[in-house]
Parts: structure tokens; C-alpha cells; sequence
């Protein structure tokens, strides 16, 4: 099974609701990289970056 990293952009609290979609990644440290490059880390914003499985079906 094949992992994902999915990166988002959030308030300093990373409410679910103020997350914005910033792309998929194959490893959590490219996406970290991305990040950092685009200056998502700031003192008004964080970033979530969720691990999720490809081809995975699961009731959340």
C-alpha cells in the first residue's frame, strides 16, 4: 500500500476549518520542503501535513 502526504495551510491553531489545499506529495519530507519554499510557516500560519493511504477505503 502506498503512502501519501497531503499538505495544507492553517491558522496557528490548525482549526480543521481554515485549512487550504496546497498539494499531495509521495514523501512527508518533500511536502516539508515545499512548505518551506513557499513560506507556509510563518506567525499566522502552520502547516498540517496528513499521511493517508493510496487505495484505502475506511469509514472516518
Amino acid at each position: 500500500m502506498k503512502l501519501l502526504f497531503v499538505l495544507f495551510e492553517t491558522d496557528v491553531y490548525k482549526s480543521k476549518s481554515s485549512r487550504i489545499f496546497l498539494g499531495v506529495f509521495s514523501s512527508f519530507e518533500l511536502a516539508n520542503q515545499y512548505a518551506k519554499e513557499n513560506n507556509c510557516y510563518t506567525d499566522k500560519t502552520e502547516v498540517v501535513i496528513l499521511e493517508v493511504k493510496l487505495n484505502h477505503f475506511q469509514e472516518m
